[in-house]
């Protein structure tokens, strides 16, 4: 079958760094090719040199045949290729059907536009997809939706050639269902379609081929049918990885180290109670929405509570914000690092250092920066932080040194209690593994850890219990016995097991 796009010996440098380095790929009409590898492999450059956002330093592309030079996204745009960033890309302040039609309106030579025929063809792109309201102003709405948006907007384009830069990142299972329903309606019409990801499931559940990027280059190309996640992890990485998960408490855990009871937060949260124990990492599994997040920033005190009591190795706590929840020993990581978790643009070692600056200070109240490199230094070398120099700041990392430099400043105060929402959103395997090892090992060392994510795989494979809530709810409690995608999904949704069996096998439609 005769490629749709052709990329030949594609070289870049950003200044002394080499981003790219003689990669190809090739892309057909009609087929998903997955593009996979580390933070830092170069994928993402890649795809910005085909939407003409980054132009090389030397290569060829091809489409059709026939070599082109994109100089810019709308020339892309133009030869049929569409661009769905991982950072998304949208106007906060104005409507989502405006910023779905956002290119069509700027084209356009009409004086006035027509609002009612915008969030009229809004609906009908958005059916699919989610029941946004077209007319609601995008900065209101969940980072998943606006990551739908996004999506949304890149369908409307007349593409051939669909990039997706991890799409589901921020999604739901049902809403990555969704997605793929339409990718494989695309690729029915003859579409080509890109998909960067770190998701095992995803390649070996949809693509049909995956190229494999490490430092900027090319690895391999490998047929989805001959290959196993394995192989594909093995390539990425350049090592073996045979434990993604470590291994989990071998034994009865210890004494509970953090107790709550009946809390409420008088809008979603009811009821709820559950412990934390010594050595264990306890998992919260649930669909977006379902107040997983909730739950842990009203414990920190960074959501309200109307009633329920926190109790901290046996003694009562009232904590009422959020200095008062780290000077008690607890600890919120966020599932948005970008927004919530760091400062993007001060240094790490300033980053590390932010929970409790008085660690690091003179009695004059003025940051020693000798102890402030020392603490990063410390702790980054703990976590196999990987950075030019501590004065870096995090927006120059990737996705897992980012997360590690989040971690750092987490352990930087000694926490007893750690929170972690999503740890490892956006991270390639290799980091996620090691991310993996420094929870085990912390739950080791007696500090209570407990993380949400919204893979299953991931909570299955790392946590020694997962509860499970629907609508503010603790649906129940899954031990090691009963944990299977299955029993969560039946606790998520509220369905019954022969519904949610019914649900598992439509997803793998």
């Amino acid at each position: 079958m005769p490629s749709l796009l052709e990329l030949e010996s594609i070289a870049k440098r950003f200044g002394p760094v080499r981003a790219l380095e003689d990669v190809s790929f090739d892309l057909r009409a009609g087929e998903i090719h997955a593009l996979a590898g580390e933070n830092g492999a170069g994928k993402s450059t890649t795809m910005r040199v085909v939407d003409g956002i980054v132009q090389p330093d030397a290569g060829e592309i091809r489409i059709d045949g026939k070599r082109h030079r994109i100089r810019s996204p709308l020339e892309a745009q133009a030869l049929g290729i569409g661009f769905v960033h991982q950072e998304i890309a949208l106007c906060p302040d104005v409507s989502v059907s405006e910023n779905i039609f956002m290119a069509a309106t700027a084209a356009s030579r009409a004086r006035l536009m027509d609002f009612s025929e915008l969030e009229r063809k809004s609906r009908e792109v958005l059916a699919e997809l989610t029941d946004v309201d077209p007319r609601a102003k995008v900065g209101t709405l969940s980072i998943s939706n606006q990551q739908l948006v996004e999506i949304a907007k890149a369908l409307t384009l007349d593409a051939r050639i669909l990039i997706l830069d991890e799409p589901t990142s921020a999604l739901t299972e049902a809403e990555t269902v969704k997605l793929f329903n339409i990718v494989h309606k695309l690729r029915q019409k003859g579409l080509g379609i890109i998909h960067i990801t770190h998701r095992m499931a995803e390649i070996f559940g949809h693509c049909d081929r995956v190229t494999v990027f490490r430092d900027g280059r090319y690895v391999d190309c490998l047929d989805v049918a001959q290959t196993t996640p394995e192989d594909v992890v093995s390539r990425m990485v350049g090592r073996k990885i045979s434990n993604l998960y470590p291994p989990k408490l071998d034994g009865p855990a210890g004494r509970p180290i953090l107790e709550v009871q009946g809390l409420s937060d008088g809008m979603l949260l009811d009821d709820v109670s559950f412990s934390l124990r010594e050595g264990e990492i306890l998992g919260i599994g649930g669909l977006i929405g379902s107040g997983r997040s909730e739950l842990v920033k009203t414990i920190c005190g960074l959501g309200p509570r109307r009633s329920g009591t926190v109790t901290l190795e046996g003694r009562r706590i009232s904590i009422s914000n959020y200095a008062t929840a780290l000077e008690c020993g607890m600890v919120y990581v966020s599932e948005d690092r970008k927004v919530e978790g760091l400062f993007l643009d001060l240094p790490i070692r300033a980053n590390i250092s932010a929970l409790r600056p008085t660690q690091v200070s003179t009695p004059l109240g003025l940051i020693d920066r000798a102890a402030e490199e020392a603490q990063a230094d410390r702790l980054g070398k703990r976590l196999r932080l990987k950075a030019a120099s501590l004065g870096q700041p995090p927006s120059m990392l990737s996705g897992g040194n980012q997360q590690k430099v989040a971690l750092a400043r987490m352990l930087s105060v000694d926490p007893k209690v750690v929170f972690l929402d999503e740890p490892t959103r956006g991270v390639d395997v290799g980091a996620k593994s090691e991310i993996h090892s420094i929870l085990r090992g912390l739950a080791q060392d007696g500090v209570g850890v407990i993380v949400i994510s919204s893979e299953l795989p991931e909570l299955i494979g790392l946590a020694d219990r997962i509860l499970v809530m629907h609508e503010g709810r603790l649906t129940g409690e899954v031990g090691p016995e009963a944990m299977t995608e299955e029993t969560i999904i039946t606790l998520a949704s509220g369905l019954g097991a022969s519904a949610a069996a019914g649900q598992l096998e439509g997803m793998a439609q």
